[in-house]
């Protein structure tokens, strides 16, 4: 079955379809205020059909971005929180750690719910069980009052309902009944662990975006159903897809929806060009996305903050950052050129498109040094304008008290300078040396920017892939469908059998399988020294005789020392159930003629294999430009990837 994915960005959108065999055709329009433009509907449909025009079975995946701007605007649902007497005020409390460090007048973003909606229940679980017993009476007192905000959702979080899930679940029937139509989310079915500020947070944030993604996804997966595709999914924030039902009852796991393609698409392409540790790069239109894969996977997070809501759920480490194709260049009060955050978007979009943007950008930049060739399109209608370019640019440039060029140089230095922060925060800071990496650039603007990065951050080898700017596209369409189950296991590992051990993980593989049919199941464990405030994940594969062993190579590898002769201890027991789908084929390409000696530039699809290039040079692919820079080689592969190394 064909296997169609979508990525919606900033500035466009890119459509990609994977074939039964694993043959790829790609396609990119330029986004509109609309949620999928008209276009990408066309292409997708154009996409599954012959030259008969017979539609051949396919459905579709989809990255969104719909959950991680709801947070970041603000626009979810009104919410009612429900929670334990006297805890009322955790989430404005957090875990009382400042915004900023030396900035004392800085505030963290105020959570998405009003203080007035957060309802107290006399009741009270501890951790060695019931300390005020929940009454029928109070159970009716909050369902009233919930009732009476007239809210979106209802999220309840009580103390301890990781361990004793009994009062949630009362409240959530009564809180239902009164309320048959609207979103009640409960924390021991959203997250059942540990750390109330966390549980309580991503509980909220779950029930604050299901009214939205509940809704978008409708409509999604509507119009897909009206054009013949069989399936309809949803790419999760942990690399893998969900079903239309999972992900409408786990908005808080969309978060980080899209960027997740592009870290997948990365991984699979590389793989099979014989890279398994990378350091990624997604530069789009709006933002930059960067990550690392070690081993072939993805480096994983359990918790993160989205729009300054922690949500404790497991996603792909991902650093975002304002430097896209599309980000404004501006002058600040004391005369400093900066770059971003605040991008053209697709509306009016760069100078250079011509379609009612005045203000320079990357692009407009990158036009003025002659990366980007005005002779052909980036996308459907979109042509570029090196006068409109070069107009706002110079505009830009006389604030500056600087040249038309040396401005234009300074944005893409900007820029650059601006990615590398988000790649250094992604290796260094976790402990590991970018040094030992392939840069995977990719995007529509990532390729340009590649050695340039490669050269800031001491790598030697970069890549960019066949098909590198519709590369998040190209993930979803070939990413593994996948469940995560997992729950509280506060245990020593010297004091757990194999037996006990596995008895708690059956549970959660019949509940993981039973939701994801030919999947295959995990176990994982987050583990700790005792005493520590943080866990590492690592394998249970060889139970409580392994699990240690695991626990301190793990710790070793990642913060530089391990106490072997301490205990270790177990603190939530997870499993991810994954099922596989079709492998992407790197197809050969046909052979080419000669570069011609002399040639400066070229058209990528025109290169013949094994060609060796001397920068500085550029290369134009349908998707994107390659830069490559002086001191670089850059060696076409027999899939269209173009190997660039230091010279």
């Amino acid at each position: 079955m064909t296997r169609l994915g979508v990525d919606v960005g900033g500035t466009f959108t890119d459509v990609v379809a994977v074939s039964p065999t694993g043959e790829v055709s790609v396609g990119k329009v330029r986004s509109g205020p609309e949620e999928l433009p008209e276009s990408a509907w066309s292409a997708l449909d154009g996409f599954r059909r012959d030259e008969t025009g017979e539609a051949a079975r396919a459905f579709l995946i989809h990255g969104t971005t719909v959950a991680t701007n709801a947070l970041l605007e603000r626009s979810g649902g009104r919410t009612v929180l429900v929670t334990t007497a006297g805890f009322e005020d955790l989430l404005w409390l957090r875990r009382q750690d400042r915004a900023d460090l030396y900035d004392l007048t800085r505030d963290h973003p105020a959570p998405p719910v009003a203080r007035d909606h957060v309802i107290g229940v006399r009741e009270r679980i501890g951790a060695t069980g019931v300390v005020q017993e929940l009454r029928p009476e109070e159970v009716e007192r909050v369902a009233a009052e919930v009732e009476s905000r007239a809210p979106d959702a209802v999220a309840i979080s009580l103390l301890f309902s990781f361990r004793d899930p009994r009062h949630e679940r009362q409240l959530l029937r009564a809180i239902t009944d009164r309320l048959p139509g609207v979103p009640t989310v409960a924390s021991y079915d959203v997250l059942p662990v540990f750390r109330e500020h966390e549980r309580t947070s991503t509980t909220l944030v779950e029930a604050y975006l299901r009214p939205v993604v509940t809704g978008y996804l409708d409509r999604m997966a509507r119009r897909a159903g009206d054009l013949g595709f069989e399936d309809f999914r949803v790419m999760a924030s942990n690399g893998g897809t969900l079903s239309l039902a999972h992900a409408q009852h786990h908005a808080a796991a969309l978060a980080l929806s899209g960027p997740a393609g592009g870290v997948e698409g990365a991984r699979r392409i590389a793989s099979q060009l014989g890279s398994e540790d990378l350091l990624t790069i997604d530069m789009g239109g709006t933002s930059a996305d960067a990550s690392v894969v070690t081993n072939g996977r993805p480096l994983m997070q359990q918790a993160g903050t989205v729009g300054g809501m922690p949500i404790a759920l497991p996603h792909v480490l991902i650093e975002t950052v304002g430097a896209g194709g599309g980000s404004l260049a501006w002058v600040d009060r004391g005369g400093a050129l900066r770059v971003g955050p605040q991008s053209a978007g697709a509306e009016p979009g760069p100078a250079c498109y011509g379609f009612g943007g005045t203000d320079a950008t990357v692009t407009d930049a990158a036009l003025v040094l002659g990366w980007l060739d005005p002779s052909r399109p980036l996308a459907d209608e979109v042509r570029l304008d090196p006068a409109r370019a070069e107009r706002a640019v110079t505009q830009l440039a006389g604030v500056a008290g600087l040249s038309t060029r040396r401005c234009a140089e300074g944005i893409v230095e900007i820029a650059t300078a601006t990615m590398v922060r988000a790649l250094r925060r992604v290796s260094v800071e976790r402990g590991i040396d970018p040094r030992e990496l392939t840069l995977v650039a990719f995007g529509g603007a990532g390729p340009m920017f590649a050695c340039r990065l490669a050269d800031s951050l001491g790598i030697r080898r970069a890549l960019v892939p066949p098909n590198a700017g519709v590369l998040s596209a190209l993930g979803l369409a070939a990413a593994p469908a996948k469940l995560e189950r997992m729950f509280s296991f506060h245990r020593r590992v010297d004091d757990t059998s194999d037996d006990e051990l596995g008895e708690a993980f059956a549970l959660l593989e019949r509940a993981a399988l039973d939701e994801l049919d030919g999947a295959a199941a995990h176990r994982l464990c987050d583990c700790r020294y005792p005493g520590q405030g943080y866990e590492l994940t690592v394998s249970a594969l060889g139970g409580t005789a392994a699990l240690a062993g695991s626990f301190h190579d793990s710790h070793r590898d990642r913060y530089g020392h391990a106490n072997v002769s301490g205990p270790v201890e177990i603190v939530n027991l997870r499993v991810l159930a994954v099922r596989e789908e079709v492998p992407v084929r790197l197809a050969a390409r046909q052979h080419r003629p000669a570069l011609h000696a002399g040639t400066d530039r070229a058209y990528l699809p025109e290169v013949s294999e094994g060609v060796k290039l001397s920068g500085p040079f550029m290369l134009d692919a349908p998707d994107c430009t390659v830069r490559i820079e002086p001191d670089w080689i850059g060696t076409v592969h027999a899939t269209g990837a173009v190997v660039l190394e230091h010279a």
